[in-house]
């Protein structure tokens, strides 16, 4: 279940913290009654950033593929790898 905090609450700093690396869940923050600001822990912003780095390259690749990439053999790639950064 999603925290939702009024943006008033943002002036217990520690206990948003706490409760932000406790939970390990984004804290969505409202003004005015409107979903306004989302407060997350670092480890929790670079798991999702790891995510969506990702993602983006799960889609650039098959972009490719629809115009026309060629694929190549999982131990043709890894060899060419291992070449690149083990000479």
């Amino acid at each position: 279940m999603p925290r939702i905090i009024p943006i008033r609450d943002l002036r217990n700093t520690m206990e948003i913290s706490e409760m932000a690396h406790r939970e390990q869940e984004p804290i969505f923050v409202t003004k005015n009654g409107y979903s306004d600001l989302v407060v997350m822990s670092a480890e929790l912003y670079d798991r999702f950033a790891s995510i969506a780095r990702i993602d983006q390259a799960i889609f650039e690749a098959e972009e490719e593929m629809k115009n026309g990439a060629k694929a190549i053999d999982a131990d043709e790639a890894f060899a060419k790898l291992d070449a690149k950064y083990y000479g």
